[in-house]
């Protein structure tokens, strides 16, 4: 097996097309699926470490059982998967994640069919600001490929 597909989602959004998609396409290409949960949180200063720690603590609770039941349905459909939780500013955890981790052939978003544009201020969504630089394709679940280099499938 080395083909890597990575399915990032959101601040707990997840659509089930996505996990669909990533699960037939990994059943496809013999792959392992990696799924990603960023959750945004801001870390400005260490006056309310202590009240971040157990929101953190609850968010890693909530979020395990729905990482765990989506890792369920990948195992009883026989594909090897790992799961994966950052908390942070997601477009800096995305991006230590992946030079942490081997290289994956496909990413895969999903919290939703396509990928968002704005965010909650009306600004540009980080996952638009990390498109160029991503190794690989990012697909939505409506089949858009979203890569802009010199050999750009968009």
């Amino acid at each position: 097996m080395f083909h890597n597909i990575l399915v990032v989602f959101e601040n707990e959004k997840i659509c089930s097309n996505a996990v669909m998609y990533a699960q037939e396409l990994a059943l496809r290409m013999d792959a392992e699926v990696t799924l990603l949960m960023l959750i945004e949180m801001t870390f400005f200063d260490n006056s309310f470490i202590a009240s971040k720690r157990d929101a953190v603590m609850h968010i890693e609770e909530r979020i395990g059982e729905k990482l765990r039941d989506l890792f369920a349905l990948f195992i009883k459909h026989g594909v090897s998967v790992r799961a994966t939780l950052k908390v942070g500013n997601p477009l800096e955890e995305l991006v230590k994640f992946l030079a942490e981790k081997q290289p994956f052939q496909i990413i895969i978003w999903g919290s939703s069919e396509d990928l968002p544009v704005k965010d909650h201020t009306a600004q540009k969504h980080w996952v638009q600001k990390v498109i160029n630089i991503l190794e690989c394709p990012l697909f939505t679940v409506n089949g858009t490929v979203r890569k802009q280099t010199k050999n750009s499938y968009s």
